[in-house]
């Protein structure tokens, strides 16, 4: 996850206002989605590294 969900939330916000603006219920609802997925990926994201911080704290522990 390179992106961590920014390109996520981006394209959403964008597809959300594009729809709003034309009237497309079907893009603003999928802009909608798309800024969601990116809020899960960086929600993940930020368990992940702090998942990896408490094992290598626990690590760090054992080895001294």
């Amino acid at each position: 996850m390179s992106d961590n969900g920014f390109l996520d939330k981006a394209k959403g916000e964008v597809k959300e206002n594009v729809g709003k603006a034309v009237g497309d219920a079907k893009t603003q609802s999928e802009g909608i989605v798309d800024k969601a997925v990116g809020g899960v990926k960086e929600a993940f994201h930020d368990v992940s590294n702090a998942v990896e911080d408490a094992v290598d704290s626990i690590k760090k522990k054992f080895q001294d």
